[in-house]
């Protein structure tokens, strides 16, 4: 959870209290892709990569049907926003759209049940017939 907690402080930049599983759950989805530090980031006067965080995160995770033009008048004016930051981290940039679109909570996956549960939830195995020794 290093790593997250590490994004975290990043986005507290620009968040007074961002939702913490939100963030652990952005940093998941992108997994290995944060290893590059070249990946990590998102440019701002890119134009390719700029619609790569409209059509991957925006339209494809968040499932978004806005206008690819209203997508980008929120994309520009979160780069306007972060225009000070040479570095513009990937997980903050997908925070502060998940949470400009109200799709925060929609990130975070419920508590997964403890595994004392789950094993009262399943049912018994059914025993299975002996086979016949003999075989005629």
């Amino acid at each position: 959870m290093a790593d997250a907690e590490k994004y975290l402080a990043h986005v507290k930049k620009y968040v007074s209290s961002p939702n913490e599983d939100a963030v652990a759950s952005i940093v998941r989805h992108l997994g290995i892709a944060l290893r590059n530090r070249d990946s990590a980031l998102v440019s701002g006067t890119d134009p390719e990569e700029l619609k790569r965080v409209r059509e991957s995160w925006l339209k494809k995770k968040l499932a978004l049907t806005e206008s690819d033009e209203a997508l980008d008048a929120a994309i520009q004016s979160l780069m306007d926003k972060m225009k000070g930051d040479r570095s513009k981290e990937r997980v903050t940039v997908y925070y502060m759209l998940a949470e400009h679109f109200g799709k925060l909570e929609g990130l975070v996956k419920p508590a997964a049940a403890p595994k004392a549960a789950k094993a009262e939830a399943k049912p018994a195995a059914a025993a299975k017939p002996a086979k016949s020794a003999a075989k005629k």
